[in-house]
């Protein structure tokens, strides 16, 4: 009696190609996206005697999820056999479409990833590299500056030495200069000390005496010098022997008077040096009756020398009580005082 099994399997199966390469393990079924995987064996299903048969009865139901190379089929079930795990290990091992996106965008993260390390060490190695050059710029600044500092102290105490050493020499030569005028003056002072000493022994007022000698060549006769020389001799004299009046002008008009070639009917001329002044003085001499309008600077210098003339009068008649050498300055300040109304110099009041 046939067994039950044989007549529940497909009747096909010695000559179907599916069969074959499904019993072989060259053909796997692939679940389809639309459902899950079969489980189980995937031998053929028993069928159903009780059944009415199929128009289809006969064939395997169809696979469309998964590939057949009819090529393949074609081929002896000892090919389809002789390698069957190896290409069950390469289907397994086939990635899905998911698995190809996953795999292409963790390729593309790593390729991008790559590509911002280097870009990013090379502006690192950019900026290490002008940190560098700034580096070396700031040491050769601090350099220059180190050197310029340097020659700016030696400078300054260059300088401070010359100044030192200039000052020095000026206080020498200064020291020098000074004591060589002592000497001088001390020399002067007593030459003329002593022509003092001799004029006092003398009984008048001689002109040949070494003393008034000297006073009369470098004093009097430049002060008494004016440009109307006529009327100089006349003051001159009038001042030796003690004959000369001067008088402020008065606020009445005066009369004219004519002095050689020069007109005195104006208090506005200076008689004695002929310039346009304001008269403010007039000069009479000995017992005449004629006056003679003189500027401030022209009063100035009469006077010096009146003062001179009359201390050394004081001095003949015993009237100044006092030791030579006071004497001596005494008349030495009157003529300073006489030098300086001939040079100009004179009191506002004159």
């Amino acid at each position: 009696m046939d067994d039950p099994k044989e007549h529940s399997r497909c009747p096909a199966r010695g000559s179907c190609p599916v069969f074959l390469a499904l019993s072989s393990g060259a053909v796997h079924y692939a679940p389809s996206v639309l459902g899950p995987a079969p489980e189980g064996n995937l031998e053929e299903e028993p069928w159903d005697t009780d059944s009415q048969p199929h128009p289809d009865e006969g064939h395997p139901p169809p696979l469309e999820t998964v590939p057949v190379s009819w090529k393949g089929c074609r081929e002896s079930p000892r090919g389809l056999a002789e390698n069957p795990v190896g290409e069950e290990a390469q289907g397994e091992e086939s990635p899905t479409a998911a698995q190809l996106d996953v795999l292409r965008l963790r390729s593309s993260s790593m390729e991008i990833r790559e590509k911002g390390s280097e870009f990013l060490k090379e502006e690192l190695h950019k900026a290490q590299k002008e940190l560098q050059l700034k580096d070396e710029e700031c040491e050769r600044l601090s350099k220059v500056r180190e050197q310029l500092e340097q020659e700016l102290e030696e400078l300054t105490a260059s300088l401070f030495e010359e100044a030192h050493r200039m000052v020095r020499e000026a206080n020498m030569k200064q020291a020098a200069s000074e004591k060589q005028l002592k000497e001088a003056r001390g020399k002067v002072d007593t030459t003329l000390f002593a022509e003092f000493q001799a004029w006092r022994e003398s009984p008048t007022l001689d002109k040949t005496c070494p003393f008034l000698e000297r006073v009369y060549r470098e004093d009097v006769g430049p002060c008494l010098d004016f440009t109307m020389q006529e009327l100089s001799a006349l003051v001159r004299a009038a001042v030796e022997d003690n004959t000369l009046t001067i008088e402020p002008v008065a606020s009445q008009t005066l009369p004219a008077v004519k002095v050689a070639a020069v007109e005195c009917s104006s208090t506005n001329t200076c008689a004695l040096s002929g310039l346009a002044r304001a008269c403010r003085h007039r000069i009479r001499l000995g017992d005449s009756e004629s006056h003679y309008y003189i500027s401030p600077s022209s009063r100035a210098r009469i006077t010096a020398v009146c003062n001179f003339f009359t201390y050394i009068r004081y001095i003949q008649q015993g009237l100044v009580r006092q030791e030579v050498e006071p004497m001596f300055w005494e008349i030495t300040r009157l003529r300073k005082e006489m030098s300086l109304a001939k040079l100009g110099f004179f009191p506002q009041e004159a």
